[in-house]
């Protein structure tokens, strides 16, 4: 990559900040650099990622993280420090989409002007998302008639993350998080989905990004039954700003986005671009380039602009009331451009008789050609209104009858950029609504505890091999009185009727019976360790028998960011740190490497931090049990 004059400046200067003695180096040896504390270095740093100089960042950062005087401060820098470093490897791969449209909104309402059914987007707090305050996620996108719902909606902890629910019969299941690739630390918000439900586009700020919320993309994969790893959607799409709310057009002929890049708090813009189901991706490295490519200007093509497919209607889904919209449409259209003409002829004939004689004759030019063109414009209009006509006239004769305050309604609605050829038409929120949900079933934590009062779970023995310590049978059921705090406890029938209790879910036999005192002691002078196999009873001689020979492999998965290759950084840390084997494979038609068997999570846990550091933090952890 190529280094640009101003980053060879700062590079150098580093090294020389670093090298002075006295004045570079405090007592405790923090770095300074003269005026610039490890605050403004990391401020200066984020200034030059938001201005796309992505590589003369990288060296703020790396001072201001010299400089860092302890572990909370260095951890601030670094957390920014990747996102400068994400965007330069994603500078590898950019798309070029063709811009047909642009246009400001407020952030109260840009997700009105999207063309999406009417009456669907529901203000926060709902009866989904129940927190409001979040500056871009401020309604949920709800369609009376919807059999299945992918939301954002914010946790116990304030974080917003995505769920899924559908309609059974007359019941919504239980909201459940979508995956735990699609799951981060922090916000994922505006979940959407192709119209072949095989894709889903939402924005997150806390997966791989260069800062703010970047747009990802997911698969559906129909092998695993669930989405695949996310992919960022890399330049135009994703910036250092925030870019969110991501969507194609069901007639596929558009893609639309909105992004705070180069706007006030209080505004966003909303950008539509050509579909491209097959973008070529290019290496766009130098300052200039990127901020034209983001800045994503409308190239001013009329043959692009298709305002037909971008104004969806308020009506049924009925192809004729699609048509008469559509003539109204074109009526609107058609009136305002000839009002435009009108306008333009009054101002030439005003200035025509200002003008000096020499002038006049090119005037009466412009003049002539633009009442030539009126009459055209009065014959389509004409031609439009008769269809517009004949249409409810058909309507009249198939017994549809038209809401006139409906239309009307719709025909005053506020209309943005017809100017330009493509159309956004402004949408009404929709009513509260209430769905009859299902409850989520209970998350249990297995982990054995004496609390101050015992807990019965109501759950099966989980799958693979786990011992338990059976405390008594009854003939009645146990109180939890009777179980003297010890958590979890299950209950399963006996012979004769009887119920049978048993603490615990310990994986090795050994676990339990460094336990099994600690019970013995709680009164339960009886107990004894049982054994389960994938839910079924076994001795524990055949359980301890199997534990023997069964072990556990760990492996981390490394997702590329081009999804091609590992940088030569990464694979460095690789095999400076690991000796195990580095496959490259291919999941769900995706490129990724996968580094082990480790014997312990530990060591493949180290791996994983030795590889984000070098910028790469789309990874995962998997475990394989292995058994004779």
């Amino acid at each position: 990559m190529k280094k640009s004059p101003k980053y060879l400046l700062l590079t150098l200067f580093s090294t020389v900040a670093f090298a002075l003695g006295a004045r570079a180096v405090t007592s405790d040896t923090t770095l300074v650099v003269p005026g610039k504390t490890w605050k403004d270095m990391l401020q200066k740093a984020d200034s030059l990622r938001l201005d796309y100089s992505f590589q003369e960042a990288s060296v703020w950062y790396d001072m201001a993280l010299r400089a860092a005087p302890d572990s909370s401060s260095r951890m601030a820098v670094e957390e920014n420090r990747l996102k400068g470093q994400n965007a330069i490897n994603m500078t590898g791969f950019c798309s070029n989409p063709a811009v047909v449209a642009r246009r400001r909104f407020s952030v109260k309402d840009y997700f009105l002007f999207y063309p999406l059914k009417d009456k669907s987007w529901r203000p926060v707090p709902n009866q989904l998302d129940s927190i409001a305050g979040s500056p871009f996620s401020t309604a949920v996108y709800v369609p009376s008639d919807a059999r299945e719902l992918y939301f954002s909606s914010h946790d116990d902890t304030g974080v917003s993350n995505l769920y899924h629910t559908t309609l059974a019969d007359t019941v919504w299941t239980a909201p459940e998080l979508i995956n735990e690739e699609i799951t981060s630390t922090s916000n994922e918000i505006f979940p959407m989905v192709s119209a072949d439900g095989k894709t889903l586009y939402f924005a997150s700020e806390g997966l791989y990004g260069m800062g703010g919320y970047d747009l990802y993309t997911s698969k559906w994969n129909e092998e695993t039954g669930d989405w695949d790893v996310p992919v960022n959607m890399g330049f135009p799409y994703s910036s250092p700003y925030d870019d969110f709310l991501f969507m194609n057009t069901s007639d596929g002929k558009y893609s639309i986005f909105a992004s705070n890049r180069g706007c006030p708090a209080d505004s966003v813009n909303v950008y539509v671009v050509e579909f491209d189901g097959m973008p070529v991706r290019k290496a766009i490295t130098d300052r200039e380039g990127l901020v034209g490519l983001s800045a994503l200007s409308p190239d001013g093509d009329p043959s692009r602009l298709d305002s037909g497919s971008a104004v969806s209607s308020p009506l049924p889904d009925n192809p004729e009331a699609k048509e008469y919209m559509r003539k109204m449409e074109q009526v609107r259209l058609l009136r305002d451009s000839i009002a435009a003409y009108n306008r333009a002829l009054e101002a030439e004939r005003e200035a025509y008789s200002k003008a000096l004689d020499s002038e006049k004759e090119e005037i009466l030019t412009d003049i002539a050609q633009k009442e030539a063109a009126l009459p055209a414009l009065n014959a389509s209009l004409g031609r439009t209104v008769a269809d517009l006509q004949q249409i409810e006239m058909d309507f009249l004769m198939k017994g549809f009858v038209i809401d006139p305050a409906k239309f009307k309604a719709d025909a005053s609605r506020e209309i943005v950029g017809a100017s330009s050829g493509y159309t956004f038409s402004k949408k009404d929120f929709g009513p509260a609504f209430h769905l009859d949900m299902q409850k989520p079933k209970p998350n249990y934590d297995y982990t054995f505890k004496i609390l101050p009062e015992g807990v019965i779970v109501d759950s099966p023995i989980p799958d693979g091999l786990v011992y338990q310590i059976q405390l008594f049978s009854s003939p009645a059921k146990a109180t939890l009185k009777q179980l003297k705090g010890l958590s979890p406890v299950f209950e399963r029938d006996g012979a004769g009727g009887r119920k049978i209790y048993s603490a615990g879910v310990f994986r090795k036999y050994s676990s339990a019976l460094s336990n099994l005192n600690k019970v013995k002691r709680l009164g339960f002078k009886g107990a004894f360790i049982t054994a389960f196999n994938d839910g079924e009873q076994t001795t524990v001689s055949k359980a301890r028998a199997i534990e023997s020979k069964t072990r556990t492999d760990h492996y981390l998965k490394i997702y590329p960011p081009d999804g091609s290759t590992l940088p030569e950084i990464t694979l460095s840390a690789i095999r400076q740190q690991t000796t195990k084997d580095l496959v490259k494979t291919s999941e769900s038609g995706a490129v990724v490497y996968i580094a082990g068997p480790f014997q312990t999570q530990e060591q493949a846990e180290a791996l994983a931090a030795a590889v984000h550091a070098t910028g790469i933090t789309n990874t995962a952890l998997e475990s394989r049990t292995v058994q004779p």
